[in-house]
């Protein structure tokens, strides 16, 4: 009976190892996708910022308030959109280069965009229990865009 007890207690071992990675992937896709959905606001308010910079150039109207509101509603997207980069190169075990601002390898020694000497030092893994929930069900449409 106790090799029995040994197998079984491995399996739940691994069962519980794999469900811990699978919870990561899930976690990192739910960035990816919270990701995805503020490049696509960004380049939504991007496009309206034309508009209003174009009706403003052909009509006369003064549309400085519209301006001003749309270059802060991107700059806060652009904050949102750093924060989750970082949080998926952390739960990727990516380090930025400090030069650049790409994400390398934990191992490289070079930055493969610019070539400027990586820091020695290694960013600590992220736990699942850091990241921040991203489903929609969290935020509101105001919040994300």
């Amino acid at each position: 009976m106790g090799i029995i007890e040994d197998v079984l207690l491995n399996a739940r071992t691994a069962v519980d190892t794999v469900g811990k990675k699978a919870g990561q992937v899930i976690d990192v896709s739910k960035l990816r996708l919270a990701s995805a959905d503020l490049r696509s606001e960004i380049s939504r308010k991007y496009q309206i910022l034309g508009r209003v910079v174009f009706e403003e150039a052909t009509t006369g109207k003064d549309y400085t308030k519209n301006k001003e509101e749309l270059i802060e509603s991107i700059t806060e997207l652009k904050g949102e959109l750093e924060s989750v980069t970082e949080m998926i190169a952390k739960s990727s075990q990516k380090v930025k280069c400090e030069v650049c601002g790409s994400y390398n390898s934990k191992n490289a020694v070079f930055c493969n965009k610019c070539g400027e000497k990586l820091s020695a030092e290694e960013d600590e893994h992220m736990d699942t229990d850091d990241m921040i929930d991203f489903t929609e069900d969290n935020f509101e449409d105001d919040d994300l865009f």
